[in-house]
């Protein structure tokens, strides 16, 4: 385990907390010290811990690679931010858009032609983790001239079919 100052002040603040309920318990503030001082690891780290991860929308960030982006759709969004920051994908063909993230999910819908618009293709990146989050992450990448021009992330309501509208 690695000891971090965030680690550091949040075991005080349980242990603070401990100790303050305790007192309201017995008066005797050594055993109220001595069991708080006991409790503290495992309030932290069986109930506040966890109940932090459950509300943080925190992920890793991966580097793009081609074999995870085809094998693990449901992982996309950590690599994506990645990806668009380096312009890794920038300037590819649509052949090479293909071999390298596979065939497009879905076109986006142009409104002028009210058609499918072939130089626009969208792929899911799948849902990243949090309690609150009720939407997907998606991505539009843009071909110009038969080469990736802009790659835009957007967020998509999360639906399932089986809900009646």
């Amino acid at each position: 385990m690695i000891i971090t100052p965030f680690l550091v002040i949040f075991m005080i603040v349980v242990f603070i907390l401990l100790f303050l309920f305790m007192n309201t318990v017995d008066k005797r503030k050594w055993l109220s010290a001595i069991i708080s001082l006991v409790l503290t690891p495992f309030v932290y780290f069986y109930m506040f811990y966890p109940f932090v991860n459950i509300i943080s929308n925190y992920h890793h960030l991966k580097y793009f690679n081609s074999e995870a982006w085809i094998e693990k759709p449901s992982l996309r969004y950590e690599m994506i931010d990645n990806t668009i920051e380096s312009d890794t994908l920038i300037g590819f063909s649509k052949s090479e858009i293909e071999l390298a993230l596979g065939k497009h999910e879905w076109l986006t819908w142009n409104d002028v032609t009210k058609a499918q618009d072939i130089n626009k293709w969208n792929y899911a990146l799948g849902i990243e983790p949090g309690a609150f989050n009720d939407k997907k992450e998606c991505v539009e990448i843009t071909f110009q001239q038969n080469k990736v021009s802009v790659i835009k992330p957007y967020q998509e309501e999360i639906t399932f079919e089986n809900e009646k509208e």
